[in-house]
């Protein structure tokens, strides 16, 4: 073939071909998984966030991708984090408690989605429930209200005037206000309260040791996302102290831990995964009220209570969700 003849073959062929070999294709968005927990830790509810992605139409490697950023109870480190985030130009921010904050304040343009277990609006994350405003939406799931219940279901369990245990993370944004409604209802129940502090792993084993010596009957394990992430360690720290224990997730008692009061977080991120799928599809986050669930999980795990050799009330039996035999 000659040169002019090959330089005619190609033009006419280019005119065949098809046009989106010449389109740029669209680009994969990506979502910002933004999170103070583990990603063992926090496996169900990565899973859950999926599924809800999946709900609008959204797979990972398929048509979205999703870059994970875990502090790993280093909640120090969540501002460079988000702040990377941000410089890559992520499509969504999905954050969770003690992450959401940090993002808001390191953009105003990118949407956030966030799972709540304290007060949006008192945190001032949102405006409102109904109208958020700006750039953030997500699922109030009011964890922090939850602790005077769970406390009224430690002192049940374990009745009589010795103190209970309260561990709580001073790392966490959401201690102080924990503790303020724990010290209110110890003061509704007449009993007393010993408060153990931990943030890192070695902190919880030293926390159990430091409520045995405080003369503490059980303790109360407050919803925090590292401690979320350190569900195995806190169930074997019980086991090994014998000491009865109630906890933020059903997840605790799956394993083993006697007794959970809390809202159902796998759903709460699933949730969180359907927004930031609406969110991707072109809705606003200013347009979208924040989800408040409504409905808590009462699981007893008896195997375990049995173990301990405590009798657990029948009013608590007959009001479980649950009881794990």
């Amino acid at each position: 073939m000659q040169r002019r003849d090959f330089i005619a073959f190609m033009g006419g062929a280019a005119v065949g071909w098809p046009i989106f070999a010449y389109a740029q294709q669209p680009k994969t968005p990506v979502v910002g998984f933004l999170n103070a927990g583990s990603p063992d830790g926090y496996a169900p509810y990565v899973k859950g966030f999926l599924h809800g992605l999946g709900e609008t139409g959204f797979v990972e490697g398929k048509n979205v991708s999703v870059d994970y950023r875990w502090a790993r109870g280093e909640y120090n480190h969540l501002q460079a984090m988000a702040a990377d985030l941000v410089r890559r130009r992520v499509a969504v921010i999905a954050a969770n408690t003690p992450a959401a904050p940090v993002a808001k304040a390191a953009t105003t343009e990118i949407p956030i989605v966030f799972v709540s277990t304290g007060d949006p609006v008192m945190v001032d994350i949102v405006a409102s429930f109904n109208r958020p405003g700006g750039n953030v939406t997500g699922v109030g799931l009011l964890g922090s209200n939850l602790e005077t219940k769970r406390l009224e279901v430690l002192h049940e369990l374990v009745p009589g005037t010795a103190p209970l245990g309260v561990l709580v993370n001073s790392a966490s944004p959401a201690a102080d206000l924990q503790l303020r409604e724990l010290q209110e209802a110890a003061g509704m129940i007449k009993r007393q309260i010993e408060i153990v502090r931990a943030s890192t792993p070695l902190d919880i084993e030293a926390a159990f040791e430091n409520a045995t010596q405080k003369g503490a009957a059980a303790l109360l394990v407050v919803q925090d996302p590292f401690y979320n992430s350190r569900r195995e360690q806190l169930v074997t720290l019980a086991a090994r102290y014998k000491k009865p224990v109630v906890y933020p997730l059903r997840e605790f008692a799956e394993i083993g831990g006697l007794v959970s009061y809390g809202h159902n977080l796998v759903d709460g991120y699933r949730q969180m995964g359907v927004y930031a799928g609406r969110i991707l599809k072109g809705e606003k986050p200013a347009d979208l009220p924040v989800v408040q669930p409504t409905k808590f999980e009462f699981v007893i795990n008896l195997k375990t209570a049995k173990t301990l050799g405590l009798a657990i009330p029948p009013s608590l039996l007959t009001t479980a969700d649950e009881v794990i035999e």
